[in-house]
């Protein structure tokens, strides 16, 4: 476990919150703010940046920020993917959060948020203000000795249904998605996981610039989707990934040659940059619209909620603005009887923060899983990592995100102090 890892009552008494431990993990929401506010106050002494080892998986490409408080307390949050900018971010955007108390989550994200919106939103700068927001509520949830989902407003659903990502060219369990579809529909459905993403498009566009498909490249690339009928039939849910690599019109040619497949989405079809166009598509065709784990922050989401350009919201809480915002941004969809599917591609930390906020969401209906990260690059960092049974996932109940650090993931990492008192 983590050097400065504490036990739930040490949480509690280095909060000056020795009582709170008797009340356990099942208390209401209602009693969980209150015990919130009865909290001492802390403030953030040190502000820390870390590349965890590059031995496995996509290490190099992760940083965790790691915020220590003057009670012993820290909390971690995580970005990706472009590792260099992001410790630049860390630089630049961190410095100000020393002496602060880590509990004023929302001061802390708009006093941020302004900051970059009016330097040029987006990019590492946004990516590092995720990551911290994750780390503030991981030392809010470890204070009051309470997994996040309960600081979100408790538990709406026991397990959470997971779908399988495999890529045109993947693997899964040893097995090539060209050549072994039909093996790995049923390694999936042998483990209770009916739903499944693939990217079959996304040779043809590369090839083509994504400028043109032809009737040919269209029927060629529909195969992926046959193999895997004439395997599970409708027993498989298929949801399709295009990367924002196509222009309207052979967006809507794909779109009206998927049609009787009973597709549950199309992700990204093109650059979620335009939203008319995406109110077009959606006007065409009858398969449900997914954007964008591209988007930050909840404005984004806005103008195709609006427009009736989207049918199915994802986020990605490394990119979108956190757990705050990933929450804002699932209510936001729930007022348009929209559901959400949380995009967890990047590294461990946003797995276990993916399946806390999920744990508290209303309209939540499915989200990415990577077997090869929960099975094996995940468990290289942390002991703890949940996983899919029956294919459900269920969220730890510890304080905070949960995480119970394997020892040698900090001896391994490369890890610089940014700021401390």
């Amino acid at each position: 476990m983590e050097k400065n890892k504490i036990t739930r009552r040490e949480f509690l008494k280095a909060a000056g919150y020795g009582s709170l431990a008797a009340l356990g993990t099942g208390m209401l929401p209602t009693e969980t703010l209150a015990a919130i506010e009865q909290m001492q106050p802390m403030k953030i002494t040190k502000v820390e940046a870390i590349t965890p080892s590059k031995e496995v998986g996509r290490g190099s490409s992760l940083t965790w920020v790691r915020l220590t408080t003057d009670n012993g307390i820290t909390g971690i949050g995580e970005t990706y993917p472009y590792g260099n900018a992001q410790l630049g971010a860390v630089r630049d955007q961190t410095r100000s959060l020393i002496g602060r108390d880590p509990r004023d989550i929302e001061a802390i994200w708009r006093e941020i948020f302004h900051r970059l919106s009016m330097r040029g939103q987006g990019g590492s700068d946004m990516h590092i203000l995720d990551a911290i927001n994750t780390a503030q509520w991981d030392i809010l949830g470890k204070a009051c000795g309470l997994p996040v989902y309960y600081l979100l407003g408790g538990k709406v659903k026991e397990k959470l249904k997971v779908y399988q990502s495999v890529f045109e060219r993947g693997t899964l369990n040893g097995m090539n998605m060209d050549k072994d579809t039909e093996g790995i529909t049923r390694f999936l459905l042998d483990r209770g996981i009916n739903a499944i993403k693939i990217y079959p498009f996304n040779r043809t566009a590369t090839r083509n610039q994504y400028d043109y498909i032809s009737a040919a490249e269209v029927e060629k690339d529909l195969d992926y989707i046959k193999r895997i009928r004439a395997t599970a039939g409708n027993e498989m849910d298929i949801l399709l990934d295009f990367g924002g690599r196509w222009n309207l019109p052979s967006a809507m040619r794909i779109a009206k040659a998927l049609e009787p497949y009973n597709i549950y989405y199309i992700e990204d079809i093109m650059e979620p940059d335009n939203v008319n166009a995406y109110a077009r598509l959606a006007s065409e065709t009858s398969i449900p619209i997914c954007v964008s784990e591209t988007f930050s922050t909840r404005f984004r989401f806005r103008d195709f909620l609006e427009e009736k350009a989207v049918d199915i919201v994802m986020f990605d809480l490394c990119w979108c603005g956190g757990i705050s915002e990933a929450k804002k941004i699932a209510d936001l969809a729930d007022t348009y009887y929209l559901p959400v599917v949380p995009h967890t591609r990047g590294g461990p930390i946003l797995w276990f923060a993916s399946i806390q906020v999920s744990t508290a969401l209303t309209n939540f209906s499915m989200m990415e899983s990577g077997y090869h990260q929960y099975t094996e690059i995940y468990p290289h960092y942390i002991s703890n990592v949940p996983t899919p049974v029956d294919g459900f996932v269920t969220a730890p109940d510890l304080p905070g995100l949960g995480i119970e650090f394997r020892p040698e993931t900090f001896k391994n990492a490369v890890i610089e102090t940014i700021a401390e008192i």
